[in-house]
C-alpha cells in the first residue's frame, strides 16, 4: 500500500545528494583574500603572477597562496590585517589600471573549486563592513532640469531674435516677451525643445507672458532618473574603491543604501560616495582687481568672484571652457615629482579647449572645484536643512602651449589627487545626496553574530530532536532525519542562489525548523487518530499523509504569500528574512510531504505491520 514508484524514489535520492553537494562548501570556512583584475579585461600571465608574488615577498607579506582564477589573481592571507596591508601595497605597485578588491575566499578541496561550488554569501551584519544610507535631494534634481530648460529656451529664442526675460518661480518658468507678436513663434520653439511641457498663456493687457511647467509624469520620471543615475554613479565609485560583493540599492522614494562588506574605515568611503563634486575650467579676469571686487561685494561684468585654497579672492570669466560632464577619464599621476591628475576630454571639450588655448597663450587659466553639501541651521527653534554650493579655485596655471584632449592638474596633495581622480572617473551625481545613517560592523562582531546565530539554530534543533524522538518514537526519528535533510537543502539553495544570509535570515532558518516540525506533527497526529479509529497501520499511514496534506499546504502557502509581500515591500534585513523564509517553506514542503513519506515507505511499506511506534 505504502509504495512510491521508482522514479519518485530516484528523484528524492538525487535531490538529497545534490543538496548535500551544494551545501558542503559551507563547512570548510573562508580565508581573507584579494582579487586583482585588469581594467581592460585582459588576463594575468604567469610572469605577472610571479612578479606580484615576488613583490609581496619583498614587502614581507604573509601569503597563504596565490593563483590565477579565470584570468584574475586570487591571493589568500592568514588574517585580515595582512590582507589590508597587502591591498595598499599592491594598489601602489600595479597603479590604476588594475582593480584590487577585498574579499573572502572559501577553503574548499580542489575538486569543489573545479565544479565552481560556493558557500553562502554572508551579509554585512555577519561579515563586517560599512553601511551607509543616503538621501537624494530630488528637489535639486528638478531645479537642475529647469535650469537646463532655461538654457535651451534662451538659446532657441536668441537664435530667432525674440526679445524676452526668463526667470524661475518655484517649479514654473515665467517667460515675458517684449513683442506680443512673438508669442506663437516662442510657443512653437518651446514645443520643439520638449513637446510634453505644459505651456500656459498668462498674458495680461500690458504683458505677454508664457508659463512653462513640467507635467506630473515628467516630474516623476526626473526623480526616478536622478535616483537610478545616482545608483549607477555610486556603483562606479564603489568599484573604484575596490570592494567585492557591494550592495547599492534604492530604499523607498528618495533613499539609497550602500553596504561595503570587508571595509572597516568609513572615512574614505564616505568622502568618495557622498561627494557631488565636479570641475570647471575658466579663464582668469586679468585686468580686474579681485581684492577691490571682494571689498565692494560684487564682481565686474562678465566675471565671477571666488576664493582660492588659502582664502585669496580670484576673479574668473563667467563662461566655462570645459565642465566635468565633458571628462572622459581622470587618473592620478605625477608631474615633475608633484602629485597631479591627468585629464582626458571628449570631442566637444577637446575642441573648446583647443580654441581657448590657441587664443589665450601665456594667459592664466583656473580649475574651479564645485561641490554641493548639506547645511543644517536653526530658525525659530526648528532645524532646517538646505543645500549649499561650494566653489573653490584649486589651481591657476599659465597656458604655455596649445593643447586639447589631454592635460594635467597640479597643486594637489597625493590624497586629494587620488580622491579627485576617482570622483571624476566615476562620474557626477545627477542630484546631491546627503548621509542620513552610518554603521560600521567589525569582523569580530560579525563573527560573534554568526556564532550566536549558529548556537540558536543548534539549540533549537537539539531540543526539537529530543522532543520528537521521545514523543513520537520511531516516527520521531524519521521526522528528525527529515529535519536534517530540510536544513541541508535550505543551505544548498542559499549557496546555489548566492542570496546574502543576514542575522534576520538566521531567524528565518530558526522559524523554518519550527514550521518543518509543525508539518510532521500534523501528519503524525492524524496517523494516531486513524489508529484510534481502528484502522490498520498501513491504512493509517496512508490516511495520515493524505488528510494532512491540505492543512499543511494551506498553512505553508499563506506563510509564503506573507514572505513574498515582505520581500516586495521590505528592504535590507527584511528582504533577507523573506528570502530565507520563502526558501525554507519550499524545502519544508518537500521534506515533510515527499522525503519523509519516502523514508516511511522504505521502513514500513511492503511488509505486514501489527503496531506502529508513534
Amino acid at each position: 500500500m505504502n509504495h512510491y514508484p521508482l522514479w519518485k524514489n530516484v528523484v528524492v535520492v538525487v535531490v538529497i545528494l545534490l543538496g548535500t553537494l551544494f551545501a558542503l562548501p559551507n563547512f570548510y570556512g573562508e580565508d581573507p583574500a584579494l582579487i586583482i583584475s585588469k581594467e581592460n579585461g585582459e588576463v594575468f600571465s604567469n610572469t605577472e603572477l610571479k612578479d606580484v608574488e615576488n613583490f609581496l615577498i619583498s614587502k614581507e607579506a604573509s601569503i597563504t597562496s596565490i593563483r590565477n582564477k579565470k584570468g584574475d589573481l586570487l591571493i589568500r592571507f592568514p588574517d585580515v590585517e595582512e590582507q589590508i596591508a597587502a591591498s595598499s601595497n599592491i594598489r601602489s605597485y600595479l597603479g590604476r589600471f588594475s582593480t584590487v578588491a577585498l574579499t573572502f575566499a572559501p577553503r574548499m578541496p580542489k575538486w569543489m573549486q573545479q565544479l565552481d561550488l560556493n558557500p553562502m554569501s554572508l551579509g554585512l551584519d555577519l561579515r563586517g563592513g560599512v553601511y551607509f544610507k543616503f538621501e537624494v535631494d530630488l528637489d535639486a534634481a528638478i531645479q537642475q532640469r529647469l535650469d537646463q530648460y532655461i538654457t535651451d529656451i534662451n538659446k532657441s529664442l536668441i537664435d530667432q531674435r525674440i526679445r524676452r526675460a526668463i526667470r524661475k518661480e518655484g517649479n514654473t518658468l515665467r517667460i515675458e516677451l517684449l513683442n506680443p507678436e512673438d508669442f506663437n513663434q516662442a510657443r512653437r520653439s518651446i514645443r520643439e525643445i520638449d513637446n510634453l511641457l505644459d505651456i500656459t498663456n498668462a498674458s495680461t493687457a500690458t504683458q505677454t507672458v508664457i508659463l512653462v511647467n513640467m507635467t506630473d509624469d515628467q516630474l516623476k520620471q526626473r526623480r526616478d532618473f536622478a535616483i537610478q543615475q545616482n545608483i549607477l554613479t555610486m556603483r562606479n565609485r564603489v568599484n573604484e574603491l575596490g570592494v567585492a560583493e557591494p550592495i547599492v540599492q534604492r530604499q523607498g522614494l528618495d533613499r539609497i543604501v550602500v553596504q561595503l562588506p570587508g571595509v572597516q574605515d568609513p572615512t574614505q568611503a564616505e568622502r568618495i560616495l557622498g561627494a557631488t563634486a565636479t570641475l570647471e575650467f575658466r579663464l582668469v579676469c586679468e585686468n580686474e582687481n579681485a581684492f577691490e571686487a571682494e571689498e565692494k561685494g560684487r564682481a565686474p561684468i562678465g566675471c565671477d568672484l571666488f576664493q582660492d585654497r588659502i582664502g585669496n579672492p580670484v576673479l574668473l570669466k563667467k563662461q566655462a571652457i570645459v565642465t566635468g560632464n565633458q571628462l572622459i577619464d581622470a587618473s592620478q599621476s605625477f608631474s615633475q615629482g608633484r602629485p597631479a591628475v591627468s585629464i582626458r576630454l571628449d570631442s566637444k571639450g577637446s575642441k573648446s579647449m583647443l580654441e581657448t588655448t590657441k587664443r589665450n597663450l601665456n594667459k592664466p587659466m583656473a580649475v574651479l572645484f564645485v561641490q554641493q553639501r548639506q547645511e543644517t541651521t536653526e530658525e525659530n527653534g526648528n532645524f532646517i536643512k538646505r543645500s549649499v554650493l561650494d566653489k573653490e579655485v584649486i589651481n591657476i596655471a599659465t597656458i604655455r602651449g596649445v593643447f586639447s584632449s589631454q592635460f594635467e592638474i597640479t597643486g594637489l596633495t597625493v590624497f586629494e589627487a587620488k580622491d579627485l581622480s576617482i570622483l571624476l572617473r566615476a562620474g557626477a551625481l545627477a542630484a546631491p545626496i546627503f548621509k542620513v545613517e552610518e554603521k560600521t560592523i567589525g569582523p569580530s562582531l560579525g563573527q560573534d553574530n554568526i556564532d550566536k546565530g549558529f548556537a540558536a539554530i543548534v539549540t533549537g534543533l537539539i531540543l526539537i530532536v529530543i522532543f520528537m524522538a521521545l514523543y513520537y518514537k520511531g516516527f520521531g526519528l524519521i521526522a528528525n532525519l527529515g529535519l536534517m535533510i530540510n536544513l541541508t537543502l535550505l543551505v544548498a539553495l542559499l549557496s546555489l542562489l548566492q542570496a546574502s544570509l543576514t542575522l534576520p535570515g538566521i531567524a528565518g532558518i530558526v522559524l523554518t525548523v519550527g514550521m518543518a516540525v509543525d508539518a510532521n506533527v500534523l501528519i503524525f497526529e492524524r496517523i494516531r487518530e486513524e489508529l484510534r479509529n481502528g484502522n490498520s497501520p498501513q491504512a493509517s499511514i496512508t490516511a495520515g499523509y493524505q488528510k494532512a496534506f491540505a492543512t499543511i499546504t494551506d498553512a505553508n502557502i499563506t506563510t509564503l504569500i506573507a514572505a513574498l509581500v515582505l520581500f516586495t515591500f521590505g528592504t535590507g534585513p527584511i528582504k533577507g528574512f523573506a528570502v530565507t523564509l520563502s526558501l525554507g517553506i519550499l524545502t519544508s514542503l518537500f521534506t515533510a510531504i515527499i522525503a519523509s513519506r519516502a523514508v516511511v515507505n522504505w521502513v514500513y511499506g511492503g511488509r505486514t505491520v501489527k503496531k506502529l511506534r508513534i
